[in-house]
């Protein structure tokens, strides 16, 4: 091997070692990843959600409804009653070392509400009125929430099927998400019920109401226009008209319904006139095809939406807690809110005061009262070279000097 190609050898293999390292130091830090759909919340982002956290909280109890927190992890067949049974594929298990139980983490709250109102809340008067706030963890997240962990905030009012109940529980959404700065709310009403309700009164055998039903959760009008008769024709109208409330409650009145659909359709019709005084800002919006994910809703359900968010923002509507049980059901009637789509409908975080206090200041007294002021003080912990840069360094906007709040200088 000659000189020259030993030295193209060496350079060659040089460039690769080069490039291997540049590779390595690009690797991200194994240690600093993530599973899938989880991801940490730093300062800003974690502060914001708290104080939006609090503000649901306070506006639920401005309501009378009274805070409960209960745990992440149940036994599994604890968190599988009633109205949970249905989050059974989306929940994480481990097995408890000590009882040697099968336990489960919960994937969402309102199973445990539930559970709490009829054990250790049995014996309160009713109505109950139960508020809670806490992370929920599920197995895999979907298209519209890609987050396997999130916040869920909410009510539930247990003991009582008064119509009254649907116009409290919107109403203190709707005034929930505004007081959070939300804008452009929308509540999308359905009727989970009300497809399988028809189709029995009119004598459609369950494989062809099951058919219909699905057709008009999947919104698929060519499948509808395959079917005969006079549920058909109800069918396709009830795709037709969903949309702005009032737009279709016109089309909706023309429709020659049985009995018990007529009474649901102006049952519905009645809670949005009364929405419509109460809330004339809120967007009304109805399906009564819909009832994905509400299959244990006994009565009017909602989705909470606000314009130009991805995802909604919550749901909500009216159940039966304890239906198994041969001690009696009770209605329940009440919506969780979703923190992660929630924040992506808010604007950014006003930009806190943070004040540059010097390391030789040792007037506590004064700082207190900057505190009290809305400041944030950031206190030098050592003897500074330059003031005006290391208040620039930790992010500070402002320094207390000789007595009085000075703007740092060269910040853009």
């Amino acid at each position: 091997m000659s000189r020259t190609s030993s030295l193209l050898g060496n350079e060659r293999w040089l460039l690769f070692l080069t490039i291997k390292a540049a590779l390595i130091m690009r690797e991200p830090n194994k240690t600093a990843l993530l599973p899938e759909g989880l991801h940490d919340s730093l300062w800003g982002e974690a502060e914001f959600e708290n104080i939006i956290s609090q503000k649901l909280l306070s506006c639920f109890s401005s309501y009378g409804f009274q805070q409960v927190r209960p745990p992440l992890v149940e036994f599994e067949e604890s968190l599988l009653a009633g109205t949970a049974e249905k989050q059974s594929l989306n929940m994480f298990r481990i097995m408890d070392p000590v009882s040697q139980r099968m336990m489960a983490l919960r994937s969402d709250m309102t199973g445990q509400i539930t559970r709490i109102a009829r054990t250790r809340l049995g014996n309160e008067p009713r109505p109950l009125r139960i508020s809670y706030l806490g992370d929920v963890l599920r197995v895999k997240g979907s298209q519209l929430r890609p987050e396997r962990q999130f916040t869920q905030a909410g009510v539930e009012l247990i003991g009582s099927d008064s119509p009254q109940a649907y116009i409290e529980i919107i109403l203190l959404a709707r005034d929930a998400l505004e007081q959070s700065g939300v804008l452009g709310l929308c509540a999308d009403l359905i009727y989970p019920q009300f497809v399988p309700i028809l189709c029995d009164e009119l004598g459609i055998d369950k494989d062809q109401s099951k058919l219909i039903r699905s057709a008009l959760n999947a919104k698929d009008i060519g499948e509808l226009s395959n079917i005969e008769g006079e549920i058909g024709g109800i069918a396709r109208k009830l795709l037709t008209a969903s949309g702005d409330a009032v737009k279709s409650l016109e089309e909706l009145r023309k429709l020659n319904l049985p009995a018990r659909a007529a009474e649901m359709l102006a049952e519905i019709e009645k809670l949005i006139h009364t929405l419509k005084i109460n809330a004339p800002e809120l967007n009304i919006t109805i399906d009564l095809g819909e009832y994905k994910d509400f299959e244990y809703h006994t009565g009017i359900a909602f989705t909470l939406f606000a314009l130009n968010v991805r995802g909604e923002l919550g749901r909500g509507g009216r159940y039966k807690v304890n239906a198994d049980s041969a001690e009696g059901a009770e209605s329940a009637t009440g919506f969780s809110l979703y923190l992660d789509s929630l924040m992506r409908a808010l604007p950014e975080l006003r930009t806190v005061k943070r004040i540059f206090i010097p390391f030789e200041f040792k007037d506590m007294s004064e700082i207190a009262t900057l505190r009290a002021q809305g400041y944030r003080t950031i206190s030098s912990l050592e003897k500074e070279k330059n003031i005006n840069s290391e208040a620039i360094r930790l992010g500070c906007e402002f320094i207390w000097l000789d007595g009085h709040i000075t703007e740092v200088k060269g910040l853009l």
